[in-house]
């Protein structure tokens, strides 16, 4: 029992390290991604924190296998390096005992990547969806930010404001370009600019939000050419369009794991069998990496690293390769992932059964060379 805290602690220890790490790499990245995206006016500053909890799940369900997997081979790593293990080795720890030893933390690393990806992962994925549709109800006023140039969606209009009220009802200092484009033919007619003292917005009795300038000036022209028309305005009213919103959530992430079970549909089929893939991927590399972690001292503990994230990442190409098969009716249900899982079922009893195989021989060959 002492033996066992002692493994599943070094395992458990390394694998948060090592998934805190790969947490932080890959939220980094999709951080900048949304930030970007906030700059131009697309998403809400304020909304970027709320849509990166609800899709901590998603990453969370792929980190947590990888970050077992390299947490197994570091850690067991180290045993060998050290000659823990070949002292434990001494005492009767055959490599079985230390798979089944390293099945438990697995079992506790399965059971909470069941629970992200049957339930946590798609609720995510179903609020983020949510908050997309509400900030596409946005018009470019609600996510204006004061003394900086923002692009409207569709990259016609450019907009600046030196002020704006708390409730975003008042701008001061207010600067519009657009392009005007022909209705018929869509055609480049130029340029207007719109510059006022200060603007408001208002909604009408039908529903329509229109933006009203005061004291200011409308250019009408082409960049270049001297043919352009100014027109002085004391009040100039802007009809602002109207957000389309859907309430339609159709991403097949987002769908319930207990709908995908009464769905016969193809693409929800292979939505399922990826979902419940994931807590068996956790296992199936659990026995790939310990017979990967073993490693001679002199050679180091980083030799058979490599080649296990190059294994692990085959199995996960694979596996992502065949649900796009699946999805596009290339494979037939009935086969569906398994057949990768039973793949590299049998690569891992190899990896397990192979080295152990090869030393008996040796052991024997020596045995008869000295009789």
């Amino acid at each position: 029992m002492i033996v066992f805290r002692y493994l599943s602690r070094e395992v458990l220890v390394t694998l948060s390290a090592v998934s805190a790490v790969l947490l932080v790499i890959i939220m980094s990245g999709r951080f900048i991604k949304y930030l970007a995206q906030a700059a131009q006016g697309v998403l809400d500053p304020g909304v970027l924190f709320m849509i990166m909890g609800f899709r901590l799940p998603g990453f969370l369900q792929l980190i947590l296998p990888l970050g077992l997997f390299l947490g197994i081979l570091l850690a067991y790593g180290r045993l060998y390096l050290e000659s823990e293990m070949t002292v434990l080795s001494a005492t009767g720890m055959s490599q079985r005992r230390l798979l089944a030893f390293t099945m438990a933390p697995a079992a506790i690393v399965a059971v909470l990547v069941a629970w992200l990806s049957l339930s946590l992962a798609p609720q995510g994925v179903a609020q983020v969806a949510q908050i997309i549709n509400q900030q596409d109800a946005l018009t470019e006023f609600d996510t204006l930010v004061p003394g900086r140039f923002q692009n409207l969606r569709d990259g016609t209009r450019v907009t600046y404001t030196e002020q704006l009220s708390e409730d975003r009802g008042q701008l001061g200092g207010v600067f519009i370009s657009e392009k005007r484009i022909s209705k018929d033919k869509g055609k480049d007619r130029g340029i207007s600019v719109l510059v006022a003292e200060k603007g408001r917005q208002e909604l009408s009795a039908d529903g329509n939000r229109y933006l009203i300038l005061e004291n200011g000036y409308r250019y009408d022209g082409n960049p270049g050419q001297a043919d352009y028309r100014a027109i002085k305005y004391d009040t100039y009213g802007v009809l602002l369009p109207k957000p389309e919103v859907s309430e339609d959530i159709t991403d097949r992430e987002a769908i319930p794991t207990t709908q995908l079970f009464a769905s016969d549909a193809r693409r929800e089929r292979a939505e399922l069998q990826w979902r419940l893939s994931l807590p068996l991927l956790v296992f199936i590399v659990t026995l790939m990496a310990v017979p990967l972690s073993r490693v001679n001292p002199r050679q180091g503990r980083f030799l058979k690293l490599l080649p296990a994230i190059l294994l692990y990442m085959a199995y996960l190409t694979m596996l992502i390769a065949a649900r796009g098969a699946l999805e596009k009716g290339k494979l037939p249900i009935e086969l569906g992932l398994w057949w990768v899982h039973g793949l590299f079922l049998a690569i891992g009893l190899g990896l397990m059964y192979w080295e152990p195989m090869q030393l008996k021989r040796a052991s024997r060959r020596a045995e008869v060379a000295r009789g």
